[in-house]
This record gives C-alpha cells, structure tokens and sequence, in this order.
C-alpha cells in the first residue's frame, strides 16, 4: 500500500454539505519558486506535505524574466544546492544559454547565469513534484488560517475543505490581492493573467500578522519575427558549460545555445516617455504600492538619470516552443499605445510587434520583522513565511527562503532545533538576517555589496562551505558528502605541496617565464610564490611541476584561488572569528529592552519588536548604536549572561 493510499480523504457535513477534510504533516502554501523548495524540502525529509497552488499549470512559472541566477543571485543558487535544493539541478535540464557574468573581476563576484526554456523549467519542476514520495500537488486557493492556542493547525480553502497539519508554510510569492496595471487598464488578477488569491491575507491580519502593499512590473513580450537583430549585439554563451549544481556532470550539458542580444533606447525613447509620464499609474498616484529600487521601471530610469541618453536592454528568448522575446530591463506601467510607441524607437525594433503587453503589479505582503531568523512566524508557532510574501524580490531570494521554511518547518514539527545560516557561513544568511533585522521598505534584492565576507563567500566553493550542513539536514547523500570532503583534502594537500616545491633561476625556468611574460628570478622562490602572479596560474606552471597529481577541474579552480587570495582570505577570516565571537552571545527572548538602564528609547523599542537572537544581530537593527551595544553588554554581564 502506498502511502497516498494510507492518507485518503475523509468528509465532515456542514449544513447538510459533505466537506472534504484531510490530514497532513505541513502544508505548503504556493507552488512558484519558494513553494516548491519548500515543498520538496518537507517532504524529501519524511513530512506528509502538500502544496496548494492557483494553478497546476503555473508550478516553478517565470511571469517575469525567464533566467537563472545573475549577480548575487548565482550565488544563492549555489547555496541552495549545497544544501540539498531543487533550482540548480531543475535549471541544468532546462537551460537555453549559460553564462559567467563578472568575469573580468575578481572571483568573489564572479556569478553564474542561466537562459532558461521558461516552459520546460516549470514542466520538469513539476515533474519532480509530483513524483516526489510524501509530497501532494493540489489545485485550490487557500483562503484561512487554522489557529488554536497561538497555533497553527492547518487551512481552509475556497470550498470549504480544512486541511489539518502541524505547520504551514506561506508562499504566495506576488498573488494575494493582486493587481495587474498599465495605463488607465487595472485587472484584478495575478501575474499572466491567473487567479488572484483575494481572502488569505484578511485571515493574516485577523491573526495578528500585519500586512503591507509592494508592487513589481515586468517588460512586454514581443514576437521576434518582428525584430531586426543585425542592429544589435550578439551575445553569445559561454564554451564550455558551467553547470550549476555540484551534481551535474559538465559533459552531460555541453549542447549548441540560443543567442541573446543587446541593444539600447534612445533620446527618442525618453522623449515619448516624458510626454506621457503622466499616463503612467506609477506617477499619477494609481499605483500605491512600493517598488524594488534595484529594478525600476523604464520610466522611473529617464525620470532619475534625465543626464543619460540611453539605457541597456537585453533583448532574451522565452524559450525553444515560442517566438516570444523578453526586454529585460524595460519593465513599464505605461499605457498600450505608448509602449508600442517607444519600443518601435529603439534599434532594431522599428517594427516590433507586442504578443503580451508590460505591466505592473501590487500585490499584499508582510514585514519580515514580523519573523524569526528560521522565517517562522513571531505571532503563529509553527506558521511560515518565504519568497516574496516577506518583501524580497527575485526567484532566487524566493527560492532560498522556501527552502530554509521549508526544512525550519520539518524540524519544528520533529523536536529539532531550526537551521539558521549566520551572515559569515552563506549569502542564504545575509540575504535572512538582512529581512528580519533591517527595516525594508521596498522589494528586498540580493547584491553582493551586502555580504561582508564576500570574498569567502564564493559561489565557486558553496559545496565546501554548505554540503556538510546539508548532509546533516538530511537532504544531500553520504556519496557527495563524501565527494566534497575529498575535494577539501585534496585542496588542501595540493596547495601544501606546492608552497614546498623549491623553483631555481635555473636558464629553464628563466625562458618560462619569459615566454608567458613574466619577470625572471633573481633568486629561488616556491612554485606558490610563482602561482602567485597575476600573469601565472596553477595550470600554467604545470611544465615546472612534472609530479602533480591529476585533479577535477573543480579542485583545480580553488588550488588558484587558494594560493592567489591568500592574504586576503586569511585576513577575511580573522573578521569572521570576531564576528562569531559576538554571534555566539545569545539574548533571552523574554528580556524587556525598555527595562535595561542607559539603554536608549529608541534602541529599547527596536530590540523589543525584533526580539534578536544574539548581540551580533541586535547590533545590526537600525536605530541601535554601539553605545546601546555597550549598555547591552553590560546588563548581560550583571545578568550572569555573558556566554
């Protein structure tokens, strides 16, 4: 008997009606990108889940840009695989392009990104959940929350069906109330056109949980037909691949790749977005929710930078199944006869022809200072909260907090203590601790500049520093467990060894380095010291090492890195051993901030509305300066608190 078989339905009557009434360890709330990873995470670890979303056929969808990872995000990514997620394994089977943004930098912010074949990356992620053991897929809009006691114990749907369960899960990513809006047309709806979810929030506020209004905007959809591309830039993916997850093997996702291309607005553009600024819903007052800073809309950029004549615009496939083009970076509210307009302005499309028009839209969702760092709920035990209901943006940043809701939630339920990523360990943690500790006042985005020990914190050694975390969780297998910690000793050892081999100023060695223009030796050094040269690498001085061992590219990649960053991360680490030192002082949640003498108003309110879990983030609230730090300090000292 198999265990959907065990779990039927059972039926109440309520007026004389027949309602369904099931029992589940957790629910998930939303099947977009937070959703799922929750979803999977649950129930890969043993939970009776199921997912609830507005349509069956909208699982893992991209309403928005259809690609994977990009600046920071790439890293998130990364992370989540370490750990044992879904994204990096679904985005290897279904991308169309891949490419290593950043690559003229530094390798702290070198990021991977993915084109991804929107279709068929949300028909693969479905793919996986509906044959996931101990996961329900589930068509339905959830409308109320269950709570006995400051509890949850499960939800109702629009038909009246209670779903009993020992947490939930919310991810309703951009649907609750939803608004759709360009120009004078406003639509009741989610994004594409589906279902908006209209009742649940009124159930969050009922249960003390308060509620705020964010809004985001995606570019039109235009048929490539339609598009001269010899007037643009071709860009082209990388050779050869890069996979995402740790578990891909390279060679099994070298194909051929479709093209992207760049191209520009131009003063003409700008002039007929000025003109008629005034149509659009963002400056006429018609839209009220706050927008993301970091990706304004078109008419946001002409009216901030009026000094710039023309702007970036990525010119993207929806995918292999569609002539639909995506314009990234020309999200607009505006009205329809205004974008035709200025999109026919552009280079290379003078004669394009819009298949979806852009639009905004608002939508309901919460201050995630309402949550703990385990993204459970400070007002409903064993309630969760991921993606963009918390005030991120991105299916990245979503995807990541489904996750972490998503096993948070399995432990609670299990008597286990959550897992909480501190900001030194991964961008998972900073990307956490920013939500609930900062007072976000607009759609939260991951950059890299956020992350303090970025140079640690590389998306190319995620596995080194997370894989551990997730063998522990139970969600990554003893084989790459034992895989990753071989790759560590083998790093380790190689970047031993070669700081011990001794290199001469031998004539042989001389005409080496003449010919990879380097400058000769005027006295021995390490083969190390000569990696160490911004013209040199670990591959390269491989004709002056004839005893190297063979090793993976992988190990390869972070002997250079080791050797070439030295300093830097030695000196990075010894930030982060300070910074420990302070996270590991942990604070009551049943201390009273406003009680504590010398301790500022100000800073007493603040540490009593966010509750912080140790000295480390208490300091990183807004409003509370060192000198409140140092009251702290000392009324923890007084306490017997100072562990």
């Amino acid at each position: 008997m198999t265990w959907q078989m065990r779990y039927l339905p059972s039926f109440v009557w309520v007026n004389e009606m027949a309602v369904v009434t099931e029992e589940y360890d957790i629910v998930v709330v939303g099947a977009g990108h937070a959703g799922c990873e929750a979803a999977l995470a649950a129930a890969r670890l043993g939970c009776r889940t199921i997912c609830f979303t507005v349509s069956i056929d909208s699982i893992a969808m991209m309403p928005c840009n259809p690609n994977i990872g990009g600046s920071s995000k790439g890293h998130l990514v990364r992370e989540l695989d370490a750990l044992g997620g879904e994204m990096g394994k679904n985005i290897d089977r279904t991308f169309i392009q891949s490419r290593m943004l950043n690559t003229s930098k530094g390798p702290a912010v070198h990021s991977l990104r993915a084109q991804a074949d929107k279709k068929e990356y949300s028909q693969s992620m479905r793919r996986t959940m509906e044959n996931t053991d101990n996961l329900t897929v589930r068509q339905g809009e959830v409308t109320e929350l269950i709570v006995e006691d400051g509890r949850i114990a499960g939800v109702k749907t629009l038909s009246g069906a209670t779903y009993k369960a020992k947490a939930v899960v919310l991810a309703t990513g951009t649907y609750l109330k939803a608004r759709c809006i360009y120009g004078e047309v406003s639509e009741y709806t989610g994004p594409n056109g589906l279902k908006a979810a209209n009742y649940l929030s009124d159930s969050m506020a009922e249960n003390g949980i308060d509620i705020r209004r964010f809004k985001t905007g995606t570019p039109a959809r235009v048929d490539k037909r339609s598009l001269d591309f010899s007037k643009m830039t071709e860009q082209k993916g990388d050779v050869p691949i890069v996979p995402f997850s740790f578990s891909t093997d390279p060679e099994s996702i070298q194909k051929e790749q479709v093209s992207c291309y760049l191209t520009y607005t131009t003063p003409e553009t700008h002039r007929i977005i000025r003109e008629n600024i005034h149509r659009s819903p963002l400056f006429s007052g018609d839209i009220t929710g706050v927008g993301p800073r970091y990706c304004p809309s078109i008419e946001d950029k002409v009216v901030k930078f009026p000094e710039k004549e023309r702007h970036q615009i990525f010119v993207e496939p929806e995918g292999l199944y569609t002539n639909e083009m995506y314009l990234s970076g020309m999200s607009s509210s505006l009205p329809e006869d205004v974008q035709y307009a200025m999109y026919k302005t552009m280079i290379g499309l003078e004669n394009v022809k819009i298949i979806r028009n852009a639009y905004a839209i608002e939508y309901d969702c919460i201050d995630a200072n309402q949550i703990k760092p385990s993204l459970e709920f400070k007002a409903v035990e064993c309630l969760y909260s991921a993606g963009q209901l918390n005030g991120s943006s991105g299916y990245e940043e979503a995807a990541v907090q489904g996750f972490m809701a998503g096993v948070n939630a399995s432990r609670k339920i299990s008597g286990k203590e959550p897992i909480i990523l501190d900001r030194s360990q991964a961008y998972i943690g900073v990307l956490i601790d920013d939500l609930v500790t900062k007072e976000n006042k607009e759609p939260y985005r991951m950059m890299t500049s956020r992350a303090e020990y970025r140079l640690l914190l590389r998306q190319d050694n995620a596995d080194l520093r997370l894989r551990e975390v997730g063998y522990e969780i139970g969600l990554v297998s003893k084989e790459e467990y034992e895989h990753t910690e071989l790759k560590k000793r083998q790093i380790a050892s190689e970047v031993e060894r070669v700081s011990q081999i001794p290199i001469g100023a031998e004539k042989k060695t001389q005409e080496f380095l003449l010919a990879h223009g380097s400058t000769p030796l005027n006295t021995g050094v390490t083969l190390a010291e000569l990696i160490r040269r911004p013209e040199l690498s670990y591959s390269a001085v491989a004709e002056l090492d004839p005893d190297r061992p063979a090793l993976e590219a992988s190990v390869i990649e972070q002997i250079d890195i080791e050797i070439k960053y030295q300093g830097y991360i030695v000196r990075q680490q010894k930030q982060v051993e300070n910074f420990k030192r302070v996270e590991r002082r942990l604070l009551d949640e049943n201390i009273d901030y406003e009680s504590i003498q010398g301790l500022r108003l100000e800073a007493g309110q603040k540490l009593n509305k966010f509750k912080p879990r140790s000295v480390g983030q208490a300091s990183r609230i807004s409003g509370v300066t060192p000198a409140d730090i140092a009251v702290l300090l000392i009324y923890l000292q007084k306490e017997g608190r100072n562990h």
